[in-house]
């Protein structure tokens, strides 16, 4: 009996250290951006809902020297799209719509061109409806209110990018008709319905619909990072993302919903497996459900105007990080995966402490070319004087710099790439995920 009691007590102490350890890891982790100046906010890690991590940095408000705190309210972006996407769920729940109708069933004076979009299409991105925020004057729209009718009538003459169902295209505009058929079934505006059936019944007080003239104690201002240092974030008018991204709320009411939802007390589990099952490109209802070194997650990220969100479910662990930043920027994204990864006991490297090597231009040379990521998407491969530069699509050029003759790392974010010894194909590793490309050319 002594010697199992021993053991048992040798057992506590070693995970208490291995906790300890991994807490002084996760700030280092998060202070190396602080210190970089790209992050401020807040940042949440949890587990079986118990906080582990419940913590802030920099300024809610630079010019008033406000600091964040654990209760700072944050606009979300597209973390919104969840909420949109159950409260659709639950409308079906109720008998009041069918995921799989026709959208014109809820608004019949929708254009001829979307007679055979499902609400389905619209949950997975897979409409083909133009995004509204690639408009050419989308900058000058967003600075005055609009209904989502008014947005709907912008884009609804414009031609379906593809078939309904026939690809995957993230697009704004068909979670701004999500919230147009949810007032139109629900009978009330999408602001009301949320705080009825998600804020009130779950005591997430620190919730809502933003606002561009309601005073909103505890918000944060939103900034961008430029070479002269922060600014502030651009306008854009609250009623613009409607049901698409406008909703604000903290670290801690946020956990409150990801214990909710997927402890069953928001959908059913017929609802919740519908939701969180991907169609395509990992997607499934407002949430993207993919593996990340081979552990299943369950996660969204959100952009707005001065602000970045990022928040994950591991359901093997009943792990939830979440990071809500007032600064423009990719750390959310970051850093999501590198707490999670500490969490589940792996080793996280900061892009400061991997050592560049020299490696000559001749042996560089042979990874010159374009590699196909996605169907839309492909990485070019350069090389300026002994020097590969990467760059996607739709991007600039980057220099990326070799830690093996394989290897290579980028220091504007946290990424790899990862070269096959022939050139023939790479590996990107971004974000916990890995995504493979054959070169084309």
């Amino acid at each position: 009996m002594m010697t199992i009691i021993r053991i048992a007590i040798a057992l506590v102490v070693t995970a208490s250290a291995a906790a300890a350890q991994d807490l002084a890891r996760m700030e280092q982790v998060i202070q190396s951006h602080v210190s970089a100046g790209t992050f401020m906010g807040t940042v949440l890690v949890a587990r079986d809902g118990k906080m582990i991590l419940n913590k802030s940095y920099g300024m809610a408000n630079l010019e008033l020297e406000v600091p964040n705190t654990p209760t700072t309210k944050f606009r979300l972006g597209s973390i919104t799209k969840q909420f949109t996407a159950a409260a659709i769920l639950l409308l079906e729940q109720q008998g009041k719509l069918k995921i799989d109708d026709p959208v014109k069933t809820y608004l019949p004076d929708a254009p001829t061109a979307w007679d055979r979009i499902r609400v389905f299409n619209l949950l997975t991105h897979t409409s083909g409806i133009f995004n509204f925020t690639a408009l050419a004057d989308y900058n000058t729209i967003k600075l005055t209110p609009r209904t989502p009718e008014t947005a709907i009538a912008a884009i609804r003459d414009k031609v379906l990018d593809f078939g309904p169902g026939e690809n995957y295209s993230y697009s704004n505009s068909g979670y701004i008709v999500l919230g147009a058929i949810i007032e139109k079934v629900s009978g009330q505006s999408y602001e009301k319905f949320v705080a009825d059936n998600f804020f009130k019944p779950l005591g997430m007080n620190d919730s809502g619909y933003d606002s561009n003239t309601e005073v909103i104690k505890r918000r944060a201002s939103g900034y961008i990072r430029t070479p002269a240092g922060y600014r502030n974030a651009g306008f854009i008018h609250m009623s613009i993302p409607h049901a698409a991204g406008a909703l604000y709320s903290t670290t801690e009411d946020l956990l409150k919903w990801e214990q909710a939802l997927f402890g069953g007390k928001v959908l059913s589990q017929a609802s919740l497996d519908r939701m969180t099952t991907p169609f395509k490109n990992d997607y499934g209802f407002g949430l993207i459900s993919a593996l990340q070194k081979g552990r299943r997650v369950i996660s969204h990220n959100g952009g707005i105007d001065g602000f970045n969100s990022s928040m994950a479910y591991y359901p093997d662990t009943r792990t939830v990080v979440i990071v809500l930043a007032n600064v423009n920027g990719p750390v959310p994204d970051t850093l999501v995966p590198q707490l999670a990864g500490l969490m589940h006991g792996d080793t996280v490297t900061l892009t400061s402490e991997r050592k560049e090597i020299a490696l000559p231009a001749a042996t560089q040379s042979k990874y010159v070319g374009t590699y196909q990521l996605a169907p839309a998407a492909s990485m070019m491969i350069t090389i300026d004087g002994d020097r590969l530069k990467a760059q996607l699509t739709g991007q600039i050029a980057n220099p990326i710099f070799p830690q093996s003759e394989t290897l290579f790392f980028l220091k504007v974010v946290d990424a790899q790439i990862e070269f096959a010894a022939d050139g023939s194909s790479l590996v990107l590793h971004q974000g916990g995920r890995e995504m493979k490309a054959t070169r084309t050319k």
